[in-house]
C-alpha cells in the first residue's frame, strides 16, 4: 500500500493521494511490511521515530517523492530577536519548544574519548545554514576572536552564547550577526535530537530514499556509548539509505552504531577505575552475548549519498555496521570548525567493520577521510578517490603538536584488511598502528606514518598494551585476543610518487619529532614503504621457528618479534622510497613526474604525470596468503577469492597488469569523480 505525505496538507488527511498526510510520523505509524511512503517536497520538522520494522522480503520504504526536495529537519527557525549591543541579537526561546527531557542548550557534549578543549553543547545556531561558533560567555559574543582551527576563520566570528532564564523557562541565546539583520535572514536552533532514526532496537529492513536531513542535536558517538546519529537504524539489520544529502549533525550524521548498555554507556567518563580500551572489550564481550550476530545485526547498505558538515563523523558505528555495504557516497566537510576534539572524529569512524566493503566512494576535506579503529577483519577499501584530509593550516601553524589527519587511519587490528584500487593524495595517506593490511593497485602520493607505534595505551612507566579481538572468519563470534605486534602487511603492484609537501606541515611533525613524541605517531610526511625497514621477508621470520619445538632452554622473542612484510610490483617516483628488504620494485628518481587533484564543474580531475610503467605479476588472493592473527584470507565476504579484475573505474584489465589502480597507464587530465 502506498501512504502520500504533504507538509502543505490542510488539514491532515488519510494519507491517500487526495488527502495526504501532514506529516511523516502519521505515515509511520500507520506503515506495514511491503507499504511505501511516498513525501511531497517541502521541510518536516520532525522527529521521525518508525515504530514497526520490515521484513528482508517486504520492506518499509520511505521516498522523497523529488529528490532532495523534502527536507527532515530537527531545527525550528527563531523569529524575534532583538538588538542587544552592536551587531549582537539576543533571543528568547520558550523551553516548551524542546523535548520534555532533552534541551540541546542545557545538554552538553561529552563521553568517552571526548576532548572537552570548551564547553560545548548539543544545540547549534545556524545563519543560512550554516553552522555558528558556540563560545563560553557572553563577551566572546561581544568581542570575538577568530578561530584559528576553524577551515572558515571569517566566519568563525560568528558566535553565539546560551544561558538559561529559569524564572521565565527560557533558553536565551545570544548571537553576532556581524552587520546582519536575524529577523530578515534564514536563523534556525537544532531543538531535536534526531532526524529519522527509531527509538527502539530491532526496526530493521527500512529504505530511506532521497530526502535532504540536517539540523540534529546529536551527542558525541564513542564506541563505548549508546552511538547515536541524525539517521540510523540503532541496532536492526538490513536498512538501506540512498541518495540522500545527509548534513549539519552536531555530532554523527548517520550511525550504525551499537545499542545502549547501561553497564558500560561512557563508564570511562563516569567510572574512572577500568580504562577506556578494557570497557570497550567488555562491550563487545556483553553484545555477543545478547545476540550481536549475522542473523540480527547490520547488513546495511549506505550508497549514493551526499555526507558533510557534521561536527564529529559523517557515518560513524561499532558493532552494528557489519557487513554492511557503503558505497558511492560523497563524504566531505566533516569537522571543519574543529569545536569539538577527540578519538572519534572522521568522514567515517567505524569499529568492528567485519566484512564491510567501502567502495567507490569520495573523501575529501575531512580532518581525517576514514578511520577503521579495531576489528577491520574481513573489510575492503577499494576504488576510493581520497584528497586534502588533514588540518587546516592556521592549526598547524598555531598547534604544532595537534593530532594530524591522514587519509586511511587502521587501528590495532589484526586484519585482513585489504586497500586497494584507491587514489590517496592526501600529504599522509595512511596511518598504521595495525598489522594484517594489504594495499594493492593503489595510487598513493602521501606518506605511511604510525609504523610501529602507536599500539598502547600510553602508560607513563608501566606497560599497557593494547589487547584487541579477532573473530571466526565472516563472523562475530570472538575467537581471541591479542596485542599487535606489528608487520604483517602486504605491498603489491602499488605507485608511491612524492608530492610537495606543505612547509607548516613539515614543521609541526619535525616539532614532534624534537620533543620526542613518538607514542602515538611517527610524524612521517615521506612516500614510500621505507618506514617497514627492518622488518623480516617471510623466510627470516620463518627460520626463528626452525629446529624449535616449543618449550625447553632455548628461550627468544620469537613470538613477540615484528612480523613479515610482503612486496613485490610497486613502482616508486621522484623522492618516493622502497623499503630496504623491497622486491621486484621499479624505481624513477627525478623531478619531471606529478600528481595532483582539480575540481571542474563536472568533476574531479587527476593530473598526473609518471614515468613509463612495466607490467608486474598479478596479484590474487591465493598470493596474499592469510592474515596472521585470525587465519583469514583477503577474500570476499562470501569466502570467494578475490582476482582483482577491474581497476578504480570498473574497467577490466587485460593480460598486461600494471602497477597503480588504472587497468592501462595513465597522463594528464583523467575524471575521477563525476559530479
Amino acid at each position: 500500500m502506498q501512504y502520500f505525505v504533504d507538509a502543505k496538507a490542510l488539514p491532515s488527511g488519510n494519507g491517500t493521494r487526495v488527502a495526504p498526510f501532514k506529516t511523516i510520523t502519521e505515515a509511520a505509524m500507520v506503515a506495514c511490511p511491503g507499504d511505501e511512503v511516498i513525501v511531497m517536497p517541502g521541510t518536516y520538522r520532525e522527529h521521525v521515530d518508525p515504530p514497526r520494522a520490515g521484513t528482508a522480503y517486504e520492506r518499509i520504504v520511505y521516498r522523497a517523492s523529488e529528490k532532495g526536495k523534502a527536507v527532515i529537519t530537527g531545527a525550528e527557525p527563531v523569529k524575534h530577536w532583538e538588538k542587544y549591543e552592536g551587531d549582537v541579537y539576543v533571543a528568547h526561546v520558550p523551553n516548551s519548544i524542546f523535548a520534555q527531557d532533552y534541551n540541546p542548550y542545557t545538554t552538553l557534549v561529552e563521553g568517552d574519548w571526548f576532548i572537552a578543549t570548551f564547553i560545548a553543547h548539543t544545540g547549534e545556531v545556524y545563519l543560512n545554514d550554516k553552522a555558528m561558533y558556540e563560545v563560553t560567555s557572553l563577551d566572546g559574543v561581544l568581542h570575538p576572536v577568530p578561530s584559528q582551527a576553524a577551515w572558515d576563520i571569517a566566519f568563525s566570528v560568528f558566535t553565539w552564547y546560551t544561558e538559561q532564564d529559569p524564572e521565565k523557562d527560557e533558553t536565551v541565546i545570544y548571537a553576532n550577526f556581524h552587520g546582519k539583520n536575524p529577523n530578515e535572514e534564514n536563523v534556525e536552533i537544532n531543538v531535536r535530537e534526531n532526524c529519522f532514526y527509531p527509538t527502539k532496537e530491532g526496526i530493521g529492513y527500512i529504505t530511506l530514499s532521497g530526502f535532504r536531513i540536517c539540523k540534529a542535536a546529536t551527542q558525541w558517538a564513542p564506541p563505548t556509548a549508546y552511538q547515536e546519529g541524525m539517521v540510523g537504524p540503532h541496532w536492526s539489520k538490513g536498512w538501506i539509505i540512498e541518495d540522500c544529502e545527509i548534513s549539519d549533525s552536531k555530532c554523527s550524521g548517520i550511525s550504525l552504531g551499537k545499542y545502549r548498555q547501561p553497564e558500560n554507556d561512557n563508564k570511562w567518563l563516569h567510572w574512572k577505575y577500568k580504562d577506556g580500551t578494557q570497557t570497550e572489550r567488555d562491550c563487545i564481550c556483553q553484545a555477543q552475548r545478547e545476540g550481536w550476530n549475522r542473523e540480527n545485526i547490520g547488513s546495511h547498505i549506505i550508497r549514493r549519498c551526499d555526507i558533510h558538515d557534521c561536527g564529529q563523523t559523517g557515518i560513524v558505528g561499532h558493532l552494528g555496521g557489519v557487513f554492511s555495504v557503503i558505497e558511492d557516497n560523497h563524504i566531505h566537510h566533516i569537522n571543519n570548525r574543529e569545536n569539538l576534539a577527540g578519538a572519534e572524529i572522521g568522514g567515517i569512524k567505524m569499529h568492528a567493520a567485519i566484512d564491510v566493503i567501502i567502495r567507490r566512494n569520495h573523501f575529501h576535506h575531512c580532518t581525517r577521510g576514514l578511520w577503521l579503529d579495531w576489528q577491520a577483519q574481513g573489510t575492503r577499501v577499494t576504488q576510493n578517490l581520497f584528497h586534502d584530509n588533514t588540518l587546516a593550516e592556521n592549526h598547524l601553524l598555531t598547534c604544532p603538536d595537534a593530532c594530524i589527519g591522514e587519509d586511511i587511519f587502521i587501528e590495532v587490528s589484526h586484519g585482513p584488511t585489504l586497500v586497494d584500487h584507491n587514489i590517496l593524495l592526501s600529504e599522509r595517506a595512511m596511518k598504521l598502528p595495525t598489522q594484517g593490511v594489504a594495499m594493492v593497485h593503489n595510487l598513493v602520493a602521501g606518506s605511511l606514518t604510525a609504523v610501529g607505534v602507536g599500539v598502547n595505551n600510553g602508560s607513563r612507566t608501566l606497560k599497557s598494551p593494547r589487547y584487541t579481538p579477532y573473530h571466526v572468519p565472516h563472523g562475530t563470534a570472538v575467537a581471541g585476543f591479542m596485542t599487535i605486534l606489528h608487520g604483517d602487511m602486504r605491498f603489491y603492484n602499488n605507485i608511491f610518487i612524492q608530492q610537495p609537501v606543505r612547509e607548516a606541515l613539515r614543521k609541526a611533525c619535525d616539532a614532534s619529532i624534537a620533543k620526542g613524541d613518538l607514542e602515538w605517531d611517527t610524524w612521517n610526511v615521506d612516500c614510500g614503504t621505507f618506514p617497514y625497514d627492518g622488518y623480516p621477508t617471510e623466510e627470516e621470520w620463518k627460520k626463528e621457528f626452525e629446529g624449535y619445538c616449543g618449550m625447553g632452554s632455548d628461550p627468544s622473542d620469537r613470538y613477540y618479534m615484528k612480523l613479515p612484510v610482503y612486496t613485490g610490483g610497486n613502482l616508486f617516483v621522484g623522492d618516493a622510497k622502497p623499503c630496504d628488504k623491497e622486491q621486484d620494485f621499479q624505481q624513477e628518481k627525478g623531478q619531471n613526474y606529478s600528481v595532483s587533484i582539480e575540481e571542474d564543474e563536472d568533476g574531479w580531475y587527476l593530473n598526473v604525470r609518471l614515468p613509463e610503467e612495466k607490467s608486474v605479476a598479478p596479484v590474487d588472493t591465493k598470493r596474499l596468503g592469510m592474515a596472521f592473527e585470525p587465519e583469514q584470507c583477503y577474500e570476499n565476504p562470501d569466502g570467494s577469492p578475490i582476482c582483482f579484475e577491474r581497476d578504480y573505474a570498473g574497467i577490466k584489465k587485460t593480460d598486461k597488469i600494471y602497477p597503480g589502480c588504472f587497468a592501462e597507464p595513465v597522463s594528464g587530465r583523467v575524471l575521477v569523480w563525476k559530479k
